[in-house]
């Protein structure tokens, strides 16, 4: 008896706990450029690839652009289908670039949620100190088994207008 009353609150707590794990942070929401549907779906949401662009959170003058599938249907109506790892990158230099403090080689640039539970996409950057390049790695990760897809973009350090290119290796911490 004492069991079942506990069963109640705890199911509760638990579905409390799981939509709030998927819900993303408002700052962290990235902005949808347009979706384009793969597969039709009559009652409920189609299959689509979406597109979406970030700026660079510590670098101005650098934004990033994914595509990643949407999965439709009644699991993806719901919030609960379990996206595929497949995601493309490109980021480009779109000003002037500024760094607003140091990073270390692979720092999480933007983080994303692809199932209730176990998977994630990772946007990360790196520096090619040699070739004064700021470089990007997509890739999507599961808590248990892990997954081989990734991307990688790069932005070689231009000057802008009259400003000269700043040099990524002095943003690096040592």
């Amino acid at each position: 008896m004492a069991m079942s009353r506990l069963a109640g609150p705890f199911a509760v707590a638990l579905a409390l706990f799981a939509f709030a794990l998927a819900l993303p942070a408002a700052a962290d929401e990235p902005d949808k450029i347009f979706d384009k549907s793969t597969k039709w779906n009559l009652l409920t949401p189609d299959h689509k690839l979406a597109v979406y662009g970030i700026d660079d959170p510590l670098i101005d003058g650098v934004a990033c652009h994914y595509t990643l599938p949407e999965k439709g249907g009644v699991s993806g109506m719901f919030g609960v289908a379990e996206e595929v790892s497949d995601i493309s990158l490109a980021c480009r230099q779109v000003g002037p670039v500024a760094f607003k403090g140091t990073f270390e080689q692979g720092d999480e640039v933007f983080r994303q949620r692809r199932s209730l539970f176990f998977k994630r996409m990772q946007i990360v950057r790196g520096c090619d100190e040699e070739r004064n390049v700021l470089v990007y790695l997509v890739y999507s990760d599961k808590l248990i088994e892990g997954s081989p897809k990734n991307s990688t973009s790069t932005v070689p350090i231009m000057p802008w207008g009259d400003q000269p290119a700043p040099r990524c290796a002095d943003a690096l911490e040592e």
